[in-house]
Order: structure tokens, then C-alpha cells, then sequence
């Protein structure tokens, strides 16, 4: 049988992908998804903004500038994002992988003659596509039904947050500005105490933890079920990841979300959180989040998101003070509304007041492209 040929700009971004690698990037088929859905939104006959997208998903290190700088002017100089056919073979399995997760038509039919490592075949573990979903994708999640709501789950664990990297106070063997005289004296020892070759070293590179506060109060109720899964997706896809929801107390809910299949991760979390559905004390809650966690899981400068509508029944100065010390123990904070995109809507309440002055980002989180918006957005971080 004849695989058909992928779409072009697919077949281009992954020789682009490959290039990279072949010249010491890590690109992994996650960011160029990232990238794919990104170039939607860009002029694709414009060289500089094609650049800086795919500069901004792809390269996490200063050192790798000047790399990825080069490989783009050597892969790109001849043909444009669009279209031409790339002088290199793709590996068939890549193509597939990324297909069935953007929902390419051209690759639908090969997915299912291609098999995966274990022998299942690739279509039985494909992810439900954002094309697939069609007006699903758009959806409030308050109206989703519970089978709309299995849906969107499996379609949130085919997403990659990567919410950038962080050079650490520990230096390693590497192409660095330091020399590394340690291991120069160490390797004189075999020249007779003769230093051949200067050994240098460079800042170990680490992903930056994530930090997820969610809101499971009674004005949430329609939503918390929903942006759990959220919740258990990004668990699941980055391991440094450290999980709270809060009503008119805090509850610590990670261990319970890597616990098991899906649907029982979320009836242990039930369980686990006593005041489910309550009243919401934001600040009350991040107060105790900063007294009995705060220096557990804030090193390494984390990106916080904080999932709320921002109904808030305590007092306003408290929740300004306990967010404004949130903001500068991490690297960056996201709040996450339900609430921004509906009909009317301006966060005009007290408690978002207070808080929005001291947050980075304020983003919706209603619908699942609301979601994949929020992917692209921490993978660019950087």
C-alpha cells in the first residue's frame, strides 16, 4: 500500500525538527506541535514571524541561539513555511504521531497500518483531535455532558505544557565560560601532570516546576470537574508538578491525581477534600498555602497557575497581600478565569481587584481551545 504524502508544511516543519536535532536542540514532536498550531495565528509569507515563532517553541537555552540561527538560514533559505517539497525523508512514524494529533485528513488512513512499539496499533491509542471535536473544542465547559466531559480528558492528554527552563546554581561539565579545574588537574594525571586540554563547565539546566491552586468552591461547581482533568493532564505530562484546590481551606490533592486511572484519581480527590463545594476565602487559602507549603514546593522558581472565578468572600486587603507574596516567590503567576469570554463579563469583583495588580497573566480557561491556548502560551515562556 502507498502511504500518501503528508501535507507540506508538516513534511518541512519535521525536516526543520530533524535538522535541529542533528545539530544538538532538543525538539521532540510535542513542541512542533506547539509550533504547528502557533503558525496558524502568523503570516506564513512572512519570514521574521515564521522565525521568531518557531525560535520562541523550540529554542529554551541562550547558548542554542546561534545554532538554531544557523540551521534556519541553511533549512529555510530555499523554500518558504507553505509549501516545497524538502530534500530530506521523514521518519513515517513522526509524521503519524504528529497527525493524528492536529487531526491532518492526509495521514488518517496510514495511522491505522502503522504500529507502536508494544504492537498496538497506532490508531487504538490515538488521542481525539481538536478537528475531531469540531464545536466541542468551543464548548463551555458548564454545559458539557459526562461523556463530552471523557472526551475532552482524553483530548487534554495529548496537549504538552512545558512551562520553560531554568539555569541552577550548580555547574556541570559542559561547553561553558568557566574552566573546570577539577577535572583538568584530574586529567593531567594521566600526561605526567601535564594539562593537555582545559575542561570547562556550564549551569546545570532544569524544567521550572509548575504549581496549580484551583478554586472547588460552589461557585465553581460547574467547572471543577472539568479543569480537574485539566489538572491530572498536566500531572501526568510534567513530572515536577504540585496540585492544590481550596474552598474556605487548602487541600493538597498531587498524590491523589497520580493515583490510578482517571475517573479514580478524581473520586479520591473527592474524598480527600472535605470542603468541596463551600464558601471561597482565596486569601485564607494561599495564607495557609505560603505557611505549610510554600517552602516545600516554591524552589526553582515555578510558574503558578491559580484556577478561579474570583467570587471571593473574605477579606479583599488579605487576598491583595497573600497574592501580591505568591507573585514574588515564583517566576511567574497565571490566573486562570471560567469566567473571561462569556457574555458581559469584566472583573469588576472585589477580590479580583485586589489580586489582578500583582498577577502576570489573567487568562480564560472556559472551553478546551481555551486550554491549547494556554499550552502554547507556558511552552513560550522560555
Amino acid at each position: 500500500m502507498i502511504e500518501p504524502d503528508p501535507p507540506p508544511i508538516i513534511s518541512n516543519l519535521l525536516g526543520f525538527g530533524r535538522c535541529l536535532r542533528r545539530a544538538g536542540i532538543d525538539v521532540h514532536p510535542g513542541r512542533l506541535l506547539d509550533v504547528i498550531d502557533a503558525l496558524g495565528h502568523v503570516n506564513l509569507g512572512a519570514r521574521a514571524e515564521v522565525y521568531h515563532t518557531c525560535r520562541a517553541l523550540l529554542v529554551h537555552r541562550h547558548e542554542q541561539l546561534d545554532t538554531f540561527d544557523q540551521v534556519f538560514a541553511s533549512f529555510w533559505g530555499g523554500r518558504d513555511a507553505s509549501g516545497g517539497a524538502p530534500s530530506w525523508s521523514a521518519d513515517s512514524r513522526e509524521e503519524i504521531e504528529i497527525a493524528q494529533l492536529i487531526g491532518s485528513p492526509d495521514l488518517e488512513n496510514s495511522a491505522t497500518n502503522a504500529d507502536a512499539d508494544d504492537g498496538t496499533p497506532v490508531a487504538e491509542r490515538a488521542v481525539p483531535t481538536w478537528s475531531e471535536l469540531g464545536v466541542l473544542a468551543d464548548k463551555d465547559f458548564s454545559a458539557f455532558t459526562p461523556a463530552e466531559i471523557a472526551e475532552g480528558a482524553k483530548a487534554l492528554a495529548g496537549l504538552v505544557w512545558s512551562p520553560g527552563e531554568r539555569r541552577t546554581r550548580r555547574w556541570v561539565a559542559g561547553h561553558g565560560p568557566r574552566i573546570d579545574l577539577r577535572r583538568a588537574i584530574s586529567d593531567s594525571l594521566r600526561t605526567e601532570g601535564d594539562v593537555v586540554a582545559l575542561r570547562r563547565r556550564t549551569r546545570r539546566i532544569r524544567p521550572r516546576p509548575l504549581i496549580l491552586l484551583c478554586d472547588v468552591s460552589r461557585s465553581m461547581e460547574r467547572y471543577s470537574r472539568m479543569l480537574l482533568h485539566f489538572a491530572r493532564a498536566v500531572t501526568d505530562r510534567h513530572r515536577r508538578v504540585e496540585v492544590f484546590v481550596f474552598s474556605t481551606r487548602l487541600t493538597r490533592i498531587t498524590r491523589q491525581l497520580r493515583s490510578g486511572r482517571a475517573d479514580a484519581a478524581l473520586v479520591a480527590v473527592s474524598r480527600a477534600v472535605p470542603d468541596w463545594s463551600g464558601g471561597t476565602r482565596i486569601g485564607a487559602a494561599i495564607r495557609e498555602f505560603h505557611q505549610q507549603w510554600g517552602r516545600r514546593v516554591t524552589g526553582g522558581g515555578p510558574v503558578v497557575l491559580l484556577i478561579s472565578d474570583g467570587w471571593d468572600c473574605g477579606d479583599p486587603i488579605e487576598l491583595s497581600t497573600q497574592i501580591a507574596r505568591l507573585q514574588r516567590s515564583c517566576h511567574r503567576l497565571v490566573w486562570l478565569s471560567p469566567m473571561i469570554g462569556t457574555a458581559d463579563y469584566a472583573p469588576l469583583t472585589r477580590g479580583l481587584q485586589a489580586a489582578l495588580p500583582f498577577v502576570d497573566d489573567f487568562l480564560a480557561a472556559r472551553t478546551l481551545n481555551n486550554l491549547v491556548d494556554l499550552a502554547v502560551h507556558l511552552n513560550a515562556l522560555g
